[in-house]
């Protein structure tokens, strides 16, 4: 390949939040981007600020990953080796809030599409083409939610556990191969994603919270630095540690404790 060619980088569910913060912070490196999200209008904003502003190419490409054909249309564009994708931001997720019994299944089953069906079949989209140019990679976007059961957030916690171990492995796989796999697993940060999923940001405290724009530009540098993992911020990791030493019955039960005080929106 050219390496004076620009690094290539497709980001899902760009129009917002963390994925927006990847976008701006990527095209500030320099990277030409496609970025995938359901809202056209939001993306076609983003993307002409930021050809304006950086130089940058950005293509839009608007599909729901929570659907099969949004995830087709999505792979074609990974898998084309006349552009080829030099690295992947899988970030589209989303969360629910409540007891998994009271929940509507259906959202719970198109969590599970997006979260997990959706990224894994991405990433088999661009992986064997990285793997055989020797270059690029994947990010992965997780959550501190992953490293324990999440009583309340059942649905999405396991999903995150999904991602969180899947990218672990890929790291792994990949190693010698040029091509790094990272998982981003922020706590709480200042995007619309909370209020989405139903829980109510002024319930927790302030120092609790991460902007997304910290979040990308530490997933950024992990990345690469060839890291197979990043938890933003001093008090996450200390989090993520005292969750990894303790059983899960324990740190489901402390979990669930602290999502019941956290009222629903």
């Amino acid at each position: 390949m050219n390496d004076d060619r620009k690094r290539l980088t497709l980001i899902t569910g760009a129009s917002l939040g963390i994925g927006r913060s990847f976008a701006e912070k990527l095209a500030a490196r320099g990277d030409d981007l496609v970025l995938v999200a359901r809202d056209a209008t939001r993306l076609r904003d983003l993307a002409d600020r930021l050809t304006a502003e950086r130089g940058v190419r950005a293509d839009v490409l608007s599909a729901d990953l929570a659907t099969s054909d949004g995830v087709k249309s999505v792979e074609t564009v990974l898998s084309d080796p006349a552009r080829p994708v030099d690295l992947l931001v899988n970030n589209a997720g989303v969360g629910s809030y409540g007891k998994f019994a009271e929940l509507p299944v259906n959202h719970e089953i198109d969590e599970i599409e997006l979260n997990v069906v959706a990224l894994v079949r991405l990433s088999h989209a661009a992986l064997p083409g990285m793997i055989e140019r020797r270059r690029g990679g994947i990010i992965n976007v997780s959550s501190m939610a992953s490293f324990q059961p999440m009583p309340y957030n059942a649905t999405y916690g396991a999903t995150k556990a999904f991602v969180t171990s899947f990218s672990h492995a890929l790291h792994d796989e990949a190693r010698g191969t040029g091509v790094n796999v990272l998982v981003l697993c922020p706590g709480f940060t200042r995007t619309d994603f909370p209020a989405a999923s139903g829980i109510d940001p002024g319930a927790l405290p302030s120092f609790v919270w991460l902007s997304a724009d910290a979040v990308a530009e530490s997933g950024i540098n992990a990345f690469e630095r060839g890291h197979a993992e990043c938890v933003p911020g001093l008090a996450n990791r200390m989090a993520g540690w005292f969750a990894a030493a303790l059983p899960d019955v324990l740190t489901a039960r402390f979990s669930g404790i602290v999502a019941s005080r956290v009222e629903p929106r």
